[in-house]
């Protein structure tokens, strides 16, 4: 059985989180206990930690400390939350790396799809690849997002690493990347050449000054995604309480939570991982808040495209020089969208047109002969 990869949590946390509060996380949340696996039928999101940090190029015994992050994770108090977390414990470190990601992948792969999101807390972020393999067999294309201070790409023949993963999920078949995009990247620790290499490959990469400046434009980008991916490098020191590797600069606290429930309210998102953090108290109270926010989003999903239909949207149309954009905006939360027409002409990987997450700006800045510049993206990517 596919779950039999996964170690149920030790009796010493059960103890710890049965001790606190009834009105707690912790005692509204279903475990993967010794003699018992959670019933999944009734789930929604599944807690899944990954005892494996060997892509991060950690020579010592895994010893990560998850149960700090549960700790803290299940003494915070829900919302008004009516959808069921399950805890399903812990994928051990593999015989070799290989053996960790067909874990991780067989583990998502079921969980996806049987409409249960998995939210993976890590371990080094080349788990990431994993969890973009297990939309294999699920038939679609993936839009991948990382929250990361670096694109990780590496050289083709470069063994998988957490600093190498992205260059293979672009290089290897069978190819389901549609997109990528990067939220946060410091120009000093990216090659000019691989910011190049974004551009033309049409991928999406937002500076991190863009991001904290105007933390709105990462919302589309996140409501577009099915993985997200977090990188804990990418937050400052000062607010994670990582000082084994010190980030003098990156996002803070709040930007990383406000990031995560973007995240969560995205009707499309159907994977969410952590990774690449240290075993420090003080990152675990973060990385517990991150998951608590993404969890909240999820909550509040409005079901609207690609759900939804057309017809509860209002249209707006604006004349341009070659052709009409079409807008669309919720009458139920006020998002946009834009329509990428589909175009017969060309090899196209559309079948049909489609809408692209937008935001007002985008409109507006249409309206005043701007061509949207994530639209002449996507209809790049369609036709090549």
């Amino acid at each position: 059985m596919i779950f039999d990869f996964l170690q149920p949590l030790d009796e010493g946390l059960l103890t710890f989180i049965s001790e606190g509060s009834a009105q707690a996380l912790g005692h509204k949340t279903d475990f993967h206990a010794d003699g018992r696996f959670p019933d999944l039928e009734n789930a929604k999101i599944a807690i899944i930690g990954v005892l494996d940090d060997r892509g991060a190029g950690n020579k010592r015994e895994h010893h990560i400390h998850l149960n700090y992050v549960r700790k803290e994770l299940y003494g915070l108090f829900p919302g008004n939350w009516d959808k069921q977390v399950v805890d399903l414990g812990n994928i051990p470190a593999g015989n070799s790396q290989q053996d960790t990601y067909f874990a991780l992948k067989s583990i998502a792969e079921e969980l996806i799809k049987n409409g249960v999101l998995p939210v993976v807390i890590g371990g080094s972020q080349d788990l990431s690849y994993a969890m973009y393999r297990a939309y294999d067999k699920l038939e679609q294309m993936v839009n991948f997002v990382s929250i990361d201070s670096r694109f990780d790409f590496g050289k083709q023949d470069d063994e998988l690493s957490a600093v190498s993963y992205l260059t293979r999920m672009i290089v290897d078949e069978p190819n389901n990347l549609f997109n990528y995009s990067n939220l946060g990247y410091q120009t000093y620790y990216n090659p000019q050449e691989e910011i190049d290499l974004i551009e033309k490959l049409y991928f999406d990469a937002y500076r991190l000054g863009e991001v904290c400046g105007n933390p709105v434009i990462a919302e589309p980008v996140l409501r577009d995604a099915d993985v997200v991916s977090v990188d804990m490098m990418a937050v400052k020191s000062g607010d994670s309480g990582n000082i084994v590797k010190f980030i003098p600069n990156g996002f803070d606290g709040k930007e990383i939570c406000t990031l995560a429930r973007y995240a969560g309210i995205s009707d499309k998102v159907s994977s969410f991982g952590i990774f690449n953090h240290g075993d420090s108290l003080q990152e675990a109270a973060l990385i517990a808040q991150i998951i608590w926010y993404f969890i909240e989003g999820v909550h509040y999903r409005s079901n609207e495209y690609p759900f939804g239909s057309k017809e509860s949207y209002i249209k707006y149309i604006v004349p341009s020089e070659d052709e009409e954009l079409v807008f669309y905006k919720s009458d139920k939360t006020d998002r946009w969208w834009i329509e990428v027409p589909f175009v017969s002409d060309f090899s196209n990987k559309l079948k049909r047109n489609t809408l692209l997450p937008c935001n007002h700006q985008d409109y507006l800045s249409a309206t005043n002969g701007e061509y949207p510049e994530r639209l002449w993206k996507a209809q790049r990517k369609n036709i090549i």
